[in-house]
């Protein structure tokens, strides 16, 4: 087997050794230190395009719209996305931060719970948008936003990925 190709029955062995030694039964699982997210903060290249993008094409709100504290002239912005839940970006004018670039420790993907029904209907404002998309397994839909960070809209209830309980 080559070193680019993975070896995919010790990978799996690897994840059941994982969760044998440190996954709890839920019923044994202590509750979590943590109230719940208040706000993930990602990068905005230009605060418009990003309003205009969570506010009018997905349907977060925008909720407020600040100076950021870290650094004078940046725009420290958030829209609401349920449950008290709430997703922030920043912009860094004269910065040259780049592209956006998965790297360990970086974003993968956001993934936002949204009824079923609303559901169908966003993945029609992406159309409409004009919004590059795939849907898996008929309750999700995998997009990038205005500056490339991956967001999936999942149609599974909060606590639950594919009809399996994860709390």
């Amino acid at each position: 087997m080559s070193e680019a190709t993975p070896d995919q029955d010790a990978l799996a062995r690897r994840r059941a050794e994982l969760r044998a030694a440190h996954l709890v039964p839920v019923d044994d699982r202590p509750a979590s230190t943590a109230r719940g997210l208040h706000h993930t903060a990602l990068v905005s290249s230009d605060v418009e395009t990003t309003i205009r993008f969570y506010q009018d094409v997905l349907g977060f709100p925008l909720t407020e719209l600040i100076e950021n504290r870290d650094y004078p002239g940046s725009s420290h912005f958030f829209f609401d996305i349920g449950n008290q839940n709430l997703l922030a970006f920043f912009d860094f004018p004269g910065l040259d931060v780049g592209p956006y670039a998965e790297v360990l420790g970086g974003l993968h993907h956001l993934a936002i719970s949204v009824d079923p029904e609303r559901w169908a209907q966003l993945v029609s404002r992406l159309d409409a948008a004009g919004v590059e998309h795939e849907v898996h397994s008929g309750v999700s839909v995998y997009f990038r936003d205005p500056d490339g960070a991956r967001i999936e809209l999942i149609a599974d209830p909060l606590g639950e990925m594919y009809g399996h309980h994860v709390l």
